[in-house]
């Protein structure tokens, strides 16, 4: 249900704002500044897209975890369906999700809620120390029987 609140929100708010923007500089000056946010947004997501990827494959070549780099093509991913969709409010989202700095404090809340949400690695308890010495199998007579 809260999904579906957001979205009929979000919704009801571009309208807001197409309908504002139409009033003040015209309808077809509206739809080609629609026009024109798309393709800067399309330019951003190719750059930013290309060197994320760059980076993963770093990441990979260095044998570090690519945990930073998975995240980012995420965040541009969901950046590029926010440039998509029609509107300029989607649009900015869009936008400022696509720039690193701005990129970089979703990412870091997105972790801090996560690490907050995933219990510890490591349960309480105690270590008991402790060696497994592999000895090989006691030889057995052709019958089975221990020798």
């Amino acid at each position: 249900m809260p999904v579906l609140l957001v979205l009929l929100a979000t919704t009801v708010i571009e309208l807001t704002v197409l309908i504002a923007v139409g009033h003040a500089i015209g309808v077809l000056a509206t739809i080609g500044l629609l026009i024109v946010t798309s393709l800067v947004g399309v330019i951003l997501l190719r750059h930013e897209g290309a060197r994320t990827l760059r980076a993963f494959v770093e990441a990979l070549r260095a044998r570090k975890p690519p945990h930073r780099e998975l995240l980012d093509g995420m965040l541009i991913t969901a950046a590029g369906v926010l440039i998509v969709v029609p509107g300029f409010v989607s649009d900015l989202l869009g936008l400022l999700l696509l720039l690193p700095p701005t990129r970089a404090l979703v990412r870091r809340r997105i972790l801090r809620s996560a690490s907050r949400r995933t219990p510890a690695r490591h349960a309480p308890g105690d270590v008991v120390e402790g060696e497994i010495v592999d000895e090989p199998p006691a030889p057995r007579s052709a019958s089975g029987e221990l020798r």
